[in-house]
């Protein structure tokens, strides 16, 4: 095996997965020494995501040549990583001669192990880098509290706006005979707030492209928001053991 990685929580990996399908087709994965990363951008160009998972937060991590990349079905490895429970961890083999990944859930309690085979894809994995962007507002919450936010906004319209003083967020939508208000101040429930620039910061975003990372929000505790006037969003979700999952959602001007 020329890769070989054990991930201690599957139902974390479902959830990771479970993001990353809802936008993309293909899931090209880059194993280095230094872990396992993703960066995809969509084919329309909205939307970019970046995993990082350091080698650190597996149980354990072998690659056999500096850097391995391969390229997988996301709508099969969803289906997957949906059939981990609470009580599995994963086990990612990749099988060259075979052309498959090779997905082994392990009972902690029961010692069953079941196994999946995904097919490797042909491409080229390109690394792409993060756009280049000064965001002028970066505000932390607990991700369950973002996940309210947009739910409640989605109800009311397709759009979102957030409006950003020196001291609190203001998140709008609207649509005929309808209006979503709702204040983000420190402690309720913004962990943190900081804004740099002249206030207010306007920044419209679609909400289905931000409903689009929510299932992030079942994997991380919480989520950094960075963004500026007509700059995309940045989305950072923090993992469990130092993993990061980044989403960049292009704005509406």
């Amino acid at each position: 095996m020329s890769f070989r990685a054990v991930y201690p929580i599957a139902t974390k990996f479902k959830y990771i997965v479970q993001t990353i399908a809802k936008v993309m087709d293909e899931i090209p994965f880059i194993a280095s020494p230094e872990g396992l990363e993703v960066r995809a951008l969509t084919p329309d160009k909205t939307t970019m995501i970046v995993l990082r998972l350091p080698s650190t937060v597996f149980d354990s991590f072998e690659l056999a040549e500096e850097k391995k990349s391969f390229i997988v079905s996301a709508d099969e490895l969803n289906r997957i990583a949906k059939r981990g429970t609470r009580n599995d961890i994963v086990e990612l083999k990749l099988d060259e001669e075979r052309r498959r990944l090779e997905v082994n859930f392990h009972d902690k309690k029961t010692g069953v192990v079941r196994s999946f085979y995904v097919g490797l894809r042909e491409g080229v994995v390109e690394e792409l880098s993060e756009p280049q962007v000064e965001l002028n507002v970066t505000a932390r919450m607990m991700a369950e509290d973002f996940k309210n936010i947009i739910n409640d906004a989605k109800i009311v319209s397709d759009e979102v706006e957030f409006r950003t003083y020196e001291d609190k967020i203001e998140v709008f939508a609207e649509s005929t005979q309808k209006r979503y208000k709702g204040v983000l101040v420190q402690g309720d429930p913004l962990l943190s707030l900081d804004v740099s620039g002249n206030t207010p910061v306007t920044a419209k975003y679609s909400i289905d492209l931000l409903k689009a990372t929510l299932k992030a929000a079942s994997a991380a505790d919480t989520v950094t928001l960075q963004y500026g006037e007509a700059l995309p969003m940045r989305l950072s979700f923090d993992l469990p053991g130092g993993g990061i999952l980044v989403y960049w959602v292009s704005p509406r001007i």
